[in-house]
């Protein structure tokens, strides 16, 4: 197989697209292959002609839209490495995330510019500032996105471009603060081939992928119902994109279950992909409720990455779906293909259960390799194509990319049993980090924030399971002796610094000792007050 680059891989199956290839689909809009390669190319070169040199790093604030797509395909041809945004972030939680990864260029949506209005003086690396939205009323210190994408002939850039290539999926993680997760392209593209091995034979070069999209037509539909600032909505989309087919995107802010089902139909859409049950309860509620309206039969994959996806509600879909094949994927933005459990109207495996992917092993503690069946906890590890590292900080890096026995491993963390058959089953991350709806959510930096106010004097957040998001964000308090407790003072409270999802859902005051004798908190005693809390409410 050759050494991938993300830009080659589009200069190559660009020409061989149908001329009414959709490419980019978001509502009524769709923009076709060749419109896309025109936009990307003007865009790549406008940015490259303002100053973004090789390996510059452009900030995508944005929600779900074509424009997502559009500039993922210029950076990837003009070298320019992609930085996600999440827009849910208050303005401090944004700051970080441009400072921390050197962005050069933003590129965000109208809707964001007070944001960048109140930031912009800070942002001293920043020398272009491109704002999606009303040509009319673009904000004087931006350029209008539609100038870059129509100024030009939209022919390819020829540049020379390289394997080593980077992108950026910046994370919550499960380590405080946000960290720039850095993938090699020819790493992206290989790590996704190994586990599209498994679906049927996989191009081995570019000439083999315009063989492929040639003889079977363009690529799959797929609706990434997650957003694409996530790393499950990102690496599905370049994937799209990769095979020659087409991203669609939502047009409601807010995750609409019969809106997708809409979009299912109206598109003919072949795949989506969710992150676990927060989006998969509604999504088959809404078939429950309506069952025959929509109709589903272009539907060929549902892919979940992130969290838990139960059985229960992988069946429900299979009822209503009889075609699907559900795919629960075990990875992370530190790496893919740890593990796959498919389900399909025959049957399924339990919760939690995968088949441990080709390049994976699992080691304990110490660094042994765990034996099947043995009992012994142990972490996943993947090894083969993986991210370099998290971006400026090789401690973290140290820890989660791990040279054992003179072979490096991505371990992100998540403790698991591997039974007699060789298959996993996942216990969890082994930190406390809570998935609230696709979010993570790092216990500690609410309990700082908790903490803060005058009413709180120590504080643990925890996850609790919960139907509509996963996990609900929780908080068990300590309060101050003198101080009276208003649950909703001291969630606006939080909500003034840190994004709504972080924002506890539940408060709950107890006299019950929150730490061990060392000074440890006890999240295990924390999630039992809690859980009984809401058992009692």
């Amino acid at each position: 197989m050759i050494d991938w680059n993300l830009g080659d891989i589009l200069d190559a199956i660009e020409p061989a697209m149908p001329k009414d290839a959709p490419a980019l689909i978001h509502g009524d809009r769709i923009i076709t292959w060749p419109e896309m390669s025109v936009r990307s190319n003007n865009l790549a070169r406008n940015l490259r002609e303002r100053g973004a040199v090789d390996g510059a790093k452009v900030a995508f604030y944005m929600r779900n839209r074509p424009e997502y797509g559009e500039l993922m395909a210029a950076c990837f041809k003009g070298r320019l490495t992609h930085v996600n945004i999440n827009y849910r972030y208050v303005p401090e939680e944004v700051f970080y995330i441009f400072d921390d990864s050197d962005s050069e260029v933003i590129v965000y949506s109208s809707e964001f510019r007070d944001y960048i209005l109140e930031l912009k003086d800070r942002l001293e690396k920043v020398h272009t500032f491109v704002e999606i939205g009303d040509a009319s009323e673009i904000a004087p210190f931006a350029v209008p996105y539609e100038h870059l994408t129509t100024q030009g002939d939209g022919s390819p850039l020829g540049i020379e471009r390289s394997p080593g290539d980077l992108l950026f999926i910046y994370t919550g993680g499960t380590t405080g603060m946000p960290k720039g997760v850095m993938w090699r392209h020819d790493d992206m593209r290989k790590a996704q081939l190994d586990a599209q091995k498994l679906l049927g034979p996989v191009p081995q070069s570019h000439e083999e992928n315009v063989a492929l999209i040639k003889s079977q037509g363009p690529g799959r539909r797929t609706l990434p119902s997650c957003p694409l600032m996530h790393g499950t909505g990102f690496i599905t989309g370049i994937g799209a994109l990769m095979s020659g087919g087409a991203i669609v995107t939502l047009s409601d802010p807010s995750f609409d279950a019969e809106e997708l089902w809409e979009t299912v139909e109206k598109h003919k859409v072949e795949s989506i992909a969710i992150v676990g049950d927060a989006f998969a309860k509604p999504m088959l509620r809404a078939l429950d409720e309506h069952p025959g309206r929509w109709d589903t039969s272009s539907l060929v994959s549902i892919i979940s990455s992130g969290v838990m996806w139960s059985k229960e509600v992988k069946a429900g879909l299979c009822k209503h779906i009889s075609q699907v094949i559900l795919m629960d994927s075990f990875g992370a933005s530190e790496g893919l293909g740890y593990g796959l459990s498919v389900t399909t109207a025959q049957g399924g495996t339990n919760t939690a259960k995968f088949g441990i992917g080709e390049f994976c092993d699992v080691f304990d503690e110490n660094d042994q390799t765990v034996e099947p069946g043995s009992g012994v906890p142990g972490f996943i590890a993947r090894k083969g194509a993986i991210p370099v590292g998290y971006y400026k900080d090789p401690e973290k890096s140290a820890k989660t990319f791990k040279t054992i026995d003179g072979v490096r491993y991505s371990i992100p963390g998540d403790w698991c049993h591997v039974e007699t058959d060789g298959s996993l089953t996942l216990l969890g991350r082994g930190s406390v980090c809570i998935n609230t709806a696709g979010e993570k959510v790092y216990p500690e930096e609410v309990e700082e924030v908790l903490k803060t106010h005058p009413a709180i004097a120590d504080a643990l957040v925890v996850g609790v399971p919960d139907e509509k998001w996963g996990q609900a964000v929780t908080a068990v308090v300590h309060l101050d002796k003198q101080a009276e407790f208003d649950e909703q003072a001291v969630k606006d409270h939080v909500r003034q610094q840190l994004a709504g999802y972080k924002t506890p859902k539940a408060i709950h005051p107890t006299d019950t000792p929150l730490r061990a004798s060392n000074g440890k908190a006890d999240y295990a005693a924390a999630k039992k007050i809690a859980e009984g809390s809401r058992a009692a409410a």
